[in-house]
């Protein structure tokens, strides 16, 4: 399903962290790792989707209804940036896919009574394996 609009910019908000991993001593003077924080009221959002999102960010949720999402695994701040951003429009992607809804079937009367004639059959099979009787 095509996005019905551009998201606003005004719904993200970016942090600039001091990164952990590679980057030697320079990952500890140079803030690379990217907090992307995304206001989900500022979205204008179908009120499903935005249900299927809340869902879907889980423990990235905060009180105040936004999305937290922190990309610290690269070496520079554009490529964290890209990655936080990576990992929203795909999070929302999969908010905008409607559920496949189940619908309920019952066996037939055909496939019970044959389902019943395999375990009865079956059972046989074990009574068959017992000691011998000697009569």
């Amino acid at each position: 399903m095509p996005p019905d609009h551009a998201l606003p910019d005004d719904a993200f908000e970016e942090t600039h962290l001091a990164g952990t991993g590679p980057g030697g001593q320079n990952a500890n003077k140079v803030a690379t790792a990217v907090q992307l924080r995304v206001d989900l009221a500022r979205l204008d959002l179908p009120p499903p989707v935005l249900s299927r999102l809340r869902r879907l960010a889980g423990a990235r949720l905060t009180n105040d209804d936004a999305i937290l999402l922190t990309a610290r695994s690269h070496r520079t701040q554009e490529a964290n940036r890209r990655e936080a951003m990576g990992r929203f429009e795909a999070l929302l992607a999969k908010a905008r896919q409607r559920p496949k809804y189940r619908v309920k079937t019952k066996p037939s009367r055909a496939a019970k009574a044959k389902r019943v004639d395999a375990k009865k059959q079956r059972s046989a099979v074990k009574k068959a394996r017992g000691k011998p009787r000697l009569d």
